[in-house]
Parts: structure tokens; C-alpha cells; sequence
């Protein structure tokens, strides 16, 4: 005859008695856990079915769907895929095997339970059907909506950075002086920032810089899933999130140490990008760009040329940057809120006056004007990306005639990207004809005359 109940009904009936381990942190002692205040309770794995912090009925149908794909499933895949202690896992196998919903189709080696491979019976089958109606999710079991914003919250208290510090990370990018004074406090707030300029001076690359500044470069805990309202929302993204090589200890696998993530985004960028995607074969939800970057930085690059109106995207930020809390919906209609703690970076090279009214930019904390270099400046990033192409010296008489042609006698103005962008085509030009790498006015000429555009009006572009 079947057992019936539930899995928490068994195990106290006696029906089923699995061992109990009992609950320790020992293991949490890793820097990484240890470095925000909380995180040691947020990241305790659960020991027993009583402590799992999701309804268990998810779980087994996570196992039924993986089952169903993969045709025969272990204990040690399984722990694998959803993230869960074995001991827990195995519970819920036993269960699902008592309940006729699985069937053990093959024993390997000698490794007891550990060794069993299990299959679906045919109730296994229509039960996972079910499971597929609800969703297809297969992956890490979610983790609840208020674990992740209270890791979030403890998560925010970063350590200061002091100048030192940020003169360090821009080390390697040639700025005017005294620039990490107009960085470093936007790096510290962690809430907003507006980079505005000409093209081709460093916004990018600032911002690049700024993100691997944040929380000192130390990594975060991030989980790779949430549930809330019976809905499972999906935060981890291969492309966004990289995981760091720091210590785990014996953190709740349910949970990813990564780089404080940087999302960037352009033109591309859309409304729908800002709410919750979901996917109506799939049937589960992923998280929207800012969900994904929060702990790091969110920057719209190219602000003002996305295909959206900059009105529409500003007032989509006003409250959370208000507030730092932003609203997400279901499609239950089931509204919730997310906490919003980033840094959020607008990068853009058209004038200010065009995007924005005060109102939005009395809510961005600091404003930053990227602008194009000095001649000094000029010479200065000419010869750091000569070294960095592999350039053996730095012919002046080469750099002046660049410089006197194409800016001085054009009127064109000095931009950052420049003297990499041409070094780079004076480097092919060598390649291709088969010379050792130098540089001449000869090259720099050919160069140029294949970089820049000159337009009808006369205007070098």
C-alpha cells in the first residue's frame, strides 16, 4: 500500500525516520560569510526537512522535471542540479520512491544509497506532467524573496573606500588631475552617478574601473533563484554574474559567490528589460537588469540613444532612486518589492539639457564632466598605448605630425580614444607588410587617412 502525507507528516509519524544531523555554523567562519553581519544565518544550509525555508512541494517537483528529462536520475546528480544537502535530497527520494512516484532502476558500485539511480514509475510520469504545467523550471532551488533582501541589506554596508584606494584603480587610465576626488565619493555613496562629455574620452572605461572599485572588490553572496508567491524569478546570468574564487566554507549551495556584478547596457535597452521577463513556455520568471545588479553597478551607456525615450526610463527610476526600493509585479497582478542597491551610472556624450530637468538631477547624487585631453594629456596617453601595443620606442617627430595635422591645423578636438585606435592601425600596416613595429609620420598619415572621415563641410570626423 502507498504512503500518504507529507514529507514533515512522516518523518514525525515515524512512518519514515531519516537521521538527523544536528544544526552547526562551524563551517561558517570564511571570510566571505564572516564579512557582513547576518550573512551567517542567511547562508546555514538547512539540515533537515524542518528547516527548509521552501515549500517542499517545489522541491520534489524540481526532481520530478529533472527525472522526466534525463530519464534516470542519483542522489548525487540531484544534489548537484538543485543545490541541496544530499541528506535532504536523499529524504525526498526515499519519500518519492515510497509514494510510487519513483522506482530504483539500477544500483552503482558500492557506495550504498549514494549509488542508487532512480527512474519515474508510471504515476512518476503523469505527476511530472503536472509538474511541467506549472513550470519548467529545472535548476538551484530558490531561495525566499525575504532571505534575499535582507543578504542585499547586509550586504549594502560596504567599507569606505579612502583616495589612495581610488587612485589606485585608475592607476591605469591617464586623467586629469585630482579626477578621483569627483570619483571616489560617488563610489562611496553607491547610489548614483551621471557621467556626461564628448565621445571617446573614457566614460566606459571609467565606469568599467568603477565597478571592479565597489565594496573594495570584494565578492557577494548571491542566490541563484528566488521564489516568491509560489513563482520562481531567476537572478543568475552567466554573462552578468562571475563567481570569485574566495573561500566558500560551508555556505548554503543554494547561494553563488560572485564579483560584485557590473551590468551594462546601451542602445539595446528597452522598458521591458526593467520588469520581470517571463517566458510563457517555460513558465518561470527572470529577473530584470536591475534586480541582477544589485550589489554592483547598473550603467546606461549611451544614454539618450535607447529605444526608449530618456522621459520614459527617468521616470521609471525617480522612486527607487527616491527611495531605493523598486516594485516589481507577477502576472497574478501580485505586487513586491525589491530593494535597489547599486550604483546607477548614466553615461552619455549628448548635452544634459537635451535629456533631463532638474528634477531628475537633483536625485543623481554626483555629476562628472569627461572631457577631452590637453595636449600634455595627449602625448602622455600616446606614449602609454605605445607601450601597450608593444611599440619598442616613441618616435616624437611621428606623435607631432598627428598631432599638428590632424588636430591643430583641423581644428578637430583632442579625444582620449585616439592614439590607441590609430597605434593599433599603424600596427597592422606593419603586420601587413611584414616590417618590424615603428612608427613613422609616413604610417601615422596612412592611418589616420583610413580612421577618420572628412565630411562635406570640410568637418574631420
Amino acid at each position: 500500500m502507498a504512503t500518504t502525507g507529507t514529507l514533515k507528516e512522516l518523518t514525525k509519524s515515524g512512518t519514515f525516520t531519516p537521521q538527523r544531523t544536528i544544526s552547526s555554523t562551524s563551517q561558517l567562519t570564511a571570510p566571505s560569510i564572516q564579512r557582513f553581519s547576518g550573512m551567517v544565518e542567511l547562508l546555514t544550509p538547512p539540515t533537515s526537512l524542518d528547516d527548509l525555508d521552501i515549500n517542499q512541494g517545489m522541491v520534489i517537483d524540481i526532481i520530478l522535471r529533472l527525472t522526466y528529462n534525463e530519464g534516470e536520475v542519483s542522489a548525487t546528480h540531484a544534489e548537484e542540479v538543485i543545490k541541496l544537502p544530499y541528506k535532504l535530497i536523499d529524504e525526498m527520494l526515499s519519500w518519492m520512491q515510497q509514494e510510487h512516484m519513483l522506482e530504483v532502476a539500477k544500483a552503482v558500485g558500492s557506495l550504498g544509497r549514494r549509488g542508487y539511480v532512480y527512474s519515474l514509475t508510471d504515476g512518476g510520469r503523469n505527476r511530472a506532467k503536472e509538474a511541467f504545467e506549472r513550470t519548467q523550471y529545472v535548476g538551484p532551488a530558490p531561495v525566499p524573496l525575504e532571505k534575499y533582501t535582507k543578504s542585499v541589506l547586509a550586504q549594502a554596508t560596504i567599507e569606505k573606500l579612502d583616495r589612495h584606494q581610488v587612485q589606485q584603480a585608475l592607476s591605469h587610465l591617464i586623467l586629469p588631475q585630482n579626477f578621483d576626488r569627483k570619483i571616489g565619493p560617488a563610489v562611496n555613496a553607491g547610489s548614483s552617478l551621471f557621467l556626461y562629455g564628448p565621445p571617446g574620452n573614457g566614460k566606459t572605461t571609467i565606469s568599467e574601473a568603477i565597478a571592479k572599485m565597489l565594496g573594495g572588490g570584494e565578492p557577494i553572496w548571491i542566490p541563484y533563484a528566488i521564489t516568491v508567491g509560489g513563482a520562481i524569478i531567476q537572478i543568475y546570468d552567466s554573462l552578468i554574474h562571475k563567481f570569485s574564487t574566495d573561500e566558500r566554507g560551508g555556505a548554503d549551495n543554494r547561494w553563488g559567490l560572485f564579483q560584485r556584478p557590473g551590468v551594462m547596457v546601451g542602445g539595446e535597452l528597452t522598458m521591458e528589460h526593467l520588469d520581470l521577463r517571463y517566458e510563457p513556455v517555460a513558465k518561470f520568471y527572470e529577473a530584470p537588469l536591475q534586480l541582477k545588479a544589485n550589489g554592483g553597478m547598473f550603467l546606461i551607456d549611451d544614454f539618450g540613444r535607447q529605444q526608449i525615450s530618456p522621459t520614459q526610463l527617468l521616470n521609471r527610476w525617480i522612486v527607487p532612486l527616491e527611495t531605493r526600493i523598486d516594485f516589481l509585479r507577477l502576472n497574478s497582478g501580485m505586487t513586491f518589492q525589491i530593494p535597489f542597491k547599486q550604483l546607477l551610472v548614466f553615461s552619455t556624450n549628448l548635452d544634459p539639457d537635451d535629456l533631463v530637468d532638474g528634477a531628475f538631477l537633483r536625485r543623481i547624487q554626483i555629476k562628472v564632466g569627461v572631457f577631452g585631453p590637453d595636449e600634455k594629456m595627449f602625448y602622455r596617453i600616446f606614449e602609454n598605448q605605445a607601450q601597450a601595443l608593444g611599440f619598442p620606442t616613441v618616435d616624437r617627430e611621428s606623435f607631432l605630425y598627428f598631432l599638428n595635422e590632424w588636430y591643430r591645423k583641423t581644428g578637430k578636438p583632442l579625444q582620449s580614444v585616439h592614439p590607441r585606435d590609430i597605434l593599433k592601425a599603424v600596427k597592422v600596416l606593419c603586420e601587413y607588410a611584414g616590417e618590424p613595429l615603428h612608427m613613422t609620420p609616413a604610417l601615422i598619415e596612412e592611418a589616420c587617412q583610413g580612421y577618420f572621415v572628412k565630411a562635406k563641410s570640410g568637418q574631420i570626423l
